[in-house]
C-alpha cells in the first residue's frame, strides 16, 4: 500500500516545528513562573503575553484578548457582535469553519466573489449601495484560507473607508501575515484604523497547531465585552500553554521558527506549482507569496467530487473546493503543502493527476453527466 499523502490540512509538519526550542520554553516558564502558569488565571490571557502582543502590534494591552486558539477568538467575537438575522459579508470562498460558525449564529450570510487581489470590494459597494447593511465583515486579508490571495493595499484602504462609511466591523483575520516568502509584506487593516477594525492571529502556523493559544485586538470596549464572555465560558484561557508561547517569543525564538517555517514553505510552494504545471496541465492557479494553501481550478465541468474519491482510492487527501462556499466551486479544489515534504508533494501530484485521468477517461464530470 501507498504511504498515504495528505493536502487536506493547513497544519507545519513535525520537522519543521521548533521542538528543541518550545521544550526549553517550557522549562522557562515554570522556571519564571510557576504560580501564574498554574492558577486560573484571568480571562483575558496571560499578562506578560498579552503585553508581548500589544507591544508587537504597537497597541495598548487593553485591546488585546488571548484565547485558546483563534477559532475561540472568532467564536468570541461573533458571540458579540452577530445576532440571528445579521448580514455578514465573507469572502467567496472562504474558510468553510467560518461559514459554519456563522450559519450556526442564525447570520444571513452574504458571500462576494474573492479575486487575485483579495475580495471583489467593487461587488461590496455596489452590495451596499442596494441596501445591504452588514454587521461585520470577514476578511483573511493575507495568503486568504483557501485560495492563497492576499488582498491590495489599494483594497484594504478601500474596505476600511466603506466600513466607516456604512458602520460596520472589518475583522481582520489574519493568522498567516508572518509567512510571507516572496513580495512585499504589506500593513494590516488594523494599522489604518483601530476603531472600525477587530484583529485576530495565531500562534498555531508560526509556532505550533497544539499549543492552542490565538488572540484578538480591538476597541477596548468591546475586548472588555467579550473578556466577560471568555470569563462565563471557560473562567481563562490556558496559562500554561500561553506562558510557553511567551517565552518563546521574547526569547526570540518565534522569529528563528517564523524563517523556519517560511523556508520550507517557499520550497514546498514552488515545487508544488511545478510538480502540477508537469504533471496537471489542466490545472489553473495563482503561485502562493506565502501561507498554507493554493487554490486549484480545474475545466469546467470537472467532477471533483469524483476526483477526491479516485484520489483517496490512491491514498491522497485534497479538500473539494464547494467545503468553502454557500454553493458552486464543485470544479475547485485546494491543496495544504505545508504539512508534506517536496518528495511527499512530487508523489502526491503524480498520483492526483493519475485520479484526473480515471476521472476524464471515465467521462465523470457534470457537463458529460447532463448536469449544469
Amino acid at each position: 500500500m501507498d504511504k498515504p499523502i495528505s493536502f487536506a490540512r493547513g497544519a507545519p509538519s513535525l520537522d519543521i516545528i521548533d521542538v528543541v526550542g518550545l521544550r526549553g520554553a517550557a522549562e522557562q516558564a515554570f522556571e519564571n513562573d510557576p504560580a501564574g502558569l498554574t492558577a486560573y488565571g484571568t480571562s483575558v490571557g496571560y499578562p506578560p503575553l498579552r503585553r508581548w502582543i500589544a507591544e508587537r502590534h504597537q497597541v495598548e494591552p487593553e485591546r488585546v484578548l488571548v484565547t485558546n486558539g483563534s477559532m475561540q477568538a472568532d467564536a468570541f467575537l461573533f458571540d458579540a457582535l452577530v445576532e440571528p438575522g445579521d448580514c455578514v459579508v465573507v469572502e467567496r470562498p472562504t474558510y468553510d469553519r467560518t461559514l459554519q460558525a456563522l450559519r450556526n449564529r442564525g447570520a444571513e450570510v452574504r458571500a462576494v466573489e474573492l479575486e487575485h487581489d483579495g475580495i471583489d470590494v467593487a461587488a461590496l459597494e455596489r452590495l451596499l449601495a442596494a441596501g445591504a447593511s452588514p454587521k461585520l465583515a470577514h476578511i483573511i486579508p493575507t495568503f486568504q484560507n483557501p485560495a492563497g490571495y492576499t488582498l491590495s493595499v489599494a483594497k484594504r484602504r478601500a474596505l476600511v473607508d466603506l466600513a466607516r462609511a456604512h458602520e460596520f466591523v472589518v475583522f481582520e483575520d489574519d493568522p498567516y501575515w508572518s509567512l510571507r516568502f516572496a513580495g512585499e509584506t504589506l500593513p494590516s487593516m488594523l494599522s489604518m484604523d483601530g476603531d472600525t477594525v477587530v484583529y485576530a492571529s495565531s500562534f498555531s502556523k508560526t509556532v505550533c497547531p497544539g499549543i492552542r493559544v490565538g488572540y484578538l485586538i480591538g476597541p477596548v470596549d468591546l475586548i472588555a465585552r467579550i473578556a466577560k464572555l471568555a470569563t462565563v465560558t471557560y473562567i481563562a484561557p490556558s496559562m500554561i500553554s500561553q506562558g510557553i508561547v511567551y517565552e518563546f517569543c521574547a526569547g526570540g525564538a518565534l522569529d528563528r521558527s517564523i524563517e523556519t517555517v517560511k523556508g520550507a514553505l517557499r520550497e514546498r510552494a514552488q515545487t508544488l506549482c511545478e510538480a502540477l504545471a508537469r504533471e496537471l496541465p489542466d490545472a489553473r492557479f495563482e503561485p502562493p507569496e506565502g501561507g498554507y494553501f493554493l487554490w486549484v481550478d480545474l475545466p469546467r465541468g470537472t467532477d471533483v467530487s469524483a476526483l477526491f474519491t479516485a484520489a483517496v482510492e490512491r491514498d491522497v487527501q485534497f479538500v473539494k473546493g464547494s467545503d468553502f462556499v454557500l454553493e458552486g466551486a464543485e470544479s475547485s479544489l485546494r491543496l495544504a503543502y505545508s504539512g508534506v515534504t517536496p518528495a511527499e508533494i512530487e508523489q502526491g501530484v503524480k498520483r492526483l493527476a493519475e485520479a484526473y485521468a480515471e476521472v476524464v477517461a471515465g467521462g465523470r464530470s457534470r457537463d458529460t453527466a447532463g448536469v449544469s
